[in-house]
């Protein structure tokens, strides 16, 4: 190919550049930056897409807080993707239209359906890359049709990477990877490759190789990208700047240099693109049957035409099986390489038409949609007896089933709602079957609700276009719904009832639902003032539901509203949305920890009689209580006699026993009826057991309530029941008193506090294992129970993955790169395989807390944990020292 100077990408040639089989209309490709570790460069590449596909007129930048993904405060603010943004643009870029206008505008209209055209569509979303947001990931992940994964050159493949690599191999997710940042210090390309094939275990099939100029002691500099497909250079020219020195440009101009090129023809850098090229030949013929009868008929590795290699390719990327990902060069930061991967993007990646078909439930009857829609599949519930026609002629459940299906017109999945000052809350849907129309009734089949679809937007991020339907396979937002959720399935049936909703078994029919996972760092939220209570439980309730990852429960002990998330930016965040934006009057703070105390000797029976005025009604009763350690308590259920009781309530135990007539000949009944008319034996029990759990619930040293403490109650109704004048308040009083007096006796003799122990699953790499379970067991007081292997075969999507020999993987040689270096490189990657391990230990609860950052520090940010609540035991050693001090305050 001649070299074609200082070359516009411009539509005529990006359209040429495609193969045959992509010439139809209505592709659709949903792009997600998939990488998900922070600084990777996903918002910058997004930019650049707006940009070159006509989207933008200039180029945002993340610094200067002038990006259109990252358009929340927060997220320009501290230069961070907080939430994933939707955004639809077309490459090759659409002609300028004058007929559309932004939703928002005066005057705004629909926007009319597409004219047919070679143009694709893709549907966009940039996510975040802390690990805190994980979720927005997941559920982003569940709507995909491919997913664009970009790794930094310098850093390589790192730990959240791994993580949203495999969420995306269980939704089974094609998937590209662009090496992004190359033209930084110590960016190495083909040492990432190789880390792609040990770390993720995938074939890498290097479509690109960067191109450096420079070298031999001098500045390298990274200007562009050879195509190993067809067999070309890219290079991007610098410009000069107002101070006439050379700075990147727009990245609009591109040259074009064929390998023949007498410039480039005889360079170590041809050699190695023909060198490349040879190796991606021979990766595709080891999976792809149709390219192996092709390279037969012509015999020569760079003599197959670059079609072929394409069709090939794409063949290889949507058959999972193959676990072969294709691999582009560049630097989006300095405009290099973006318009060669949104070729790639409409190339390789699938159509909605071409992904696996979506999982659905009906009643307790799970299979997929398209046997749905053809009738294959019945609820369990509905195969019984016929049911009867129009005509009252009996049906078939099949026959049935059809009819029902056949006014089915739209079926979609919620999977992101936001509340938004002006518009209210906003839904974002994936529709998955028919189309929803503006004004449509959607049925939701897990609230069992209709709400009414009144308008419908196409997202621009944050601004929006009125539409007036949304297609099958397209992403759109519908505003308004009061009801709808992350993970609820909205259907929309012809002749529906607004109350009841479609026929049985649509009625019941649900997609895939998006799961949330477990929260793992916690903090407190307190209304300004009870007024402003209901008011903050609200504003609560919003934040919920646009992040479900975001859980609140209420410690019934304390009063305290807890909120959890998925670490400490992630409620750091949550706490400036529910203040700033939502306006709530509270405080977050820090969890407080709860403490016990409990005794460590028994007390000596300890008498109170109570003789005065309670609630303005005289009162008289007594009881005898003595209070033990709960495990020095000797009880013994069977010996119990039928007025005694034992019960068990927040970690103590209250026995209470009545005396009885000791001579047998006497009868019981009698004595029982001499108990006054308005007690009962089971008023006294637990009027009884309410004034000793009052005394237990305020320590005597501390004023933690006591746990771990038995406590004895007895009462003689002929002394110290005493007529009328004893009412369950005096009763309680009397227990309450005994047993404060019992407990201040016996904490004479020493108390100890005790602390609530969480039960943890760390999961780590093997290289950080000795560092996470040292850092348990030394620095936190915990106890390590087990170390196990949980390897590929724990993890459903590794089941499957071996090894990848590192030996049979091609990576171009990088700057200043020495043989020796490569061969440690490769030795490590080798060495390290992987292998996850998981820790089980019990851990004292306040260790835990910000326990997430410091576990992500030692691992590199590979680990994370998952802990529950098991028991309250006693603090001891140094650690009870310390809090001592603390709580005496010196």
């Amino acid at each position: 190919m001649k070299r074609t100077p200082k070359h516009r990408l411009k539509d005529r040639e990006t359209l040429a550049s495609l193969p045959t089989l992509m010439q139809y209309d209505g592709l659709r490709i949903i792009n997600k930056q998939s990488n998900a570790d922070r600084d990777q460069g996903k918002t910058t590449t997004t930019e650049r897409m707006l940009y070159y596909s006509g989207h933008t007129r200039r180029l945002g930048d993340v610094d200067d807080g002038s990006t259109v993904t990252d358009f929340l405060p927060a997220e320009r603010k501290r230069g961070v993707t907080i939430q994933s943004a939707a955004i639809t643009f077309h490459w090759p870029p659409l002609p300028e239209r004058s007929d559309v206008q932004p939703a928002t505008q005066k005057g705004s209209k629909p926007l009319p359906p597409p004219s047919p055209s070679r143009h694709h569509t893709i549907n966009l979303i940039d996510t975040p890359g802390h690990a805190d947001f994980t979720f927005e990931v997941v559920r982003s992940l569940r709507i995909l049709d491919g997913a664009v994964c970009i790794l930094d050159g310098v850093a390589g493949v790192e730990s959240q990477t791994e993580k949203v690599w495999y969420q995306a191999a269980e939704y089974k997710i094609p998937k590209l990877i662009y090496v992004n940042k190359l033209d930084r210090d110590g960016a190495a390309f083909g040492r990432t490759v190789r880390e792609v094939a040990s770390r993720l275990f995938v074939w890498p099939a290097v479509c690109q190789i960067p191109w450096f100029e420079g070298g031999k002691g001098g500045q390298v500099r990274f200007c562009g990208v050879g195509d190993v497909v067809h067999l070309r250079a890219y290079r991007w020219p610098q410009v000069k700047d107002a101070k006439g020195e050379l700075q990147a440009g727009d990245g609009k101009q591109v040259e074009t240099i064929s390998i023949d090129d007498p410039q480039i023809a005889d360079t170590p850098f041809v050699d190695e693109m023909k060198k490349a090229r040879i190796a991606l030949v021979e990766l595709l013929t080891n999976h792809d049957e149709v390219l192996v009868e092709r390279f037969f008929e012509l015999g020569e590795h760079l003599d197959i035409p670059a079609d072929d290699i394409i069709a090939s390719l794409r063949r290889c990327v949507l058959n999972q099986e193959t676990r072969l990902v294709p691999i582009y060069a560049g630097a989006s930061f300095k405009n290099i390489g973006v318009q060669p991967l949104l070729d790639a993007i409409v190339q390789l990646l699938p159509n909605p038409k071409e992904v696996p078909d979506p999982e659905v439930s009906l009643g307790r009857s799970v299979g997929t949609l398209t046997q749905l829609l053809a009738g294959n599949l019945q609820a369990q519930e509905t195969l019984s007896e016929p049911h009867k026609g129009p005509k009252g002629k009996k049906m078939s459940n099949e026959r049935r089933s059809l009819a029902v299906i056949a006014n089915l017109e739209a079926c979609a999945l919620a999977f992101k709602v936001v509340h938004d000052p002006r518009r209210g809350a906003l839904v974002y849907v994936r529709v998955y079957s028919g189309s929803i129309r503006r004004g449509a009734s959607l049925y939701n089949t897990n609230l069992q609700v209709t709400e009414p679809a009144q308008r419908l937007l196409r997202m621009y991020a944050s601004d929006s276009l009125d539409i007036l339907s949304l297609d099958a396979g397209q992403i759109g937002v519908i505003p308004g719904l009061k009801h709808a959720r992350t993970g609820d399935t909205l259907v929309s049936y012809l002749g529906a009832n607004p109350k009841t909703g479609p026929p049985p078994p649509l009625n019941s029919l649900q997609l895939r639902p998006i799961e949330v996972p477990p929260a793992v760092f916690f903090s407190n939220i307190e209304s300004h003032s009870l007024h402003e209570e209901k008011a903050v439980k609200s504003a609560i309730s919003l934040l919920i539901r646009e992040d479900p990852s975001l859980q609140v429960s209420e410690d019934e002990e304390s009063g305290q509203t807890l909120l959890s998330g998925m670490g400490e930016f992630h409620l750091e965040i949550a706490a400036d949305r529910l203040i700033n934006n939502l306006k709530a009057k509270a405080t977050v703070g820090e969890v407080e920890v709860a403490y016990r105390e409990t005794l460590l000797h028994p007390s000596q029976p300890e008498k109170a009689l109570v003789d005065r005025e309670i609630a303005g009604k005289k009162g008289k009763a007594g009881c005898t209580v003595t209070v033990s350690p709960l495990e020095d308590a000797d009880i013994d259920e069977d010996s119990l006699g039928d007025f005694d009781s034992t019960v068990s309530e927040h970690g103590n135990q209250i026995t209470v026993s009545m005396s009885g007539p000791k001579d047998p000949s006497r009868d019981i009944d009698a004595w029982i009826g001499r108990l006054p008319s308005h007690l009962s034996v089971q008023n006294i029990h637990v009027a009884l057991r309410n004034g000793a759990m009052a005394a237990l619930g305020r320590g005597v040293q501390y004023s933690f309530p006591f746990t771990n403490v038995h406590a004895s109650i007895h009462i003689d109704p002929r002394t110290e029941i005493l007529g009328s004048d004893t009412s369950t308040p005096a009763l309680s009083s009397a227990a309450h008193e005994a047993t404060k007096t019992a407990l201040r006796n016996a904490a004479q003799g020493g108390s100890a506090i005790m602390e609530l122990v969480m039960n943890v699953t760390v999961k780590t790499d093997d290289a950080s294992l000795g560092a996470v379970s040292n850092d348990l067991s030394s620095n936190r007081g915990g106890h390590v129970l087990s170390l196990e292997d949980t390897d590929a075969t724990a993890l459903k999507v590794r089941e499957d993955l071996s090894v990848i020999d590192l030996r049979k993987v091609y990576a171009p040689r990088d700057p200043f790169e020495s043989g020796s270096s490569r061969a440690e490189q490769e030795q490590a990657m080798t060495s390290n395989s992987n292998r996850e391990r998981t820790i089980q230990a019990r851990v004292p609860l306040k260790e835990m807390i910000g326990y997430l950052k410091h576990l992500r520090s030692i691992t590199n940010g590979r680990g994370s944990f998952v802990m529950s609540a098991d028991r309250f035991e006693r603090v001891v050693g140094q650690r009870e020292k310390q809090l001592q001090m603390k709580l005496r305050g010196y």
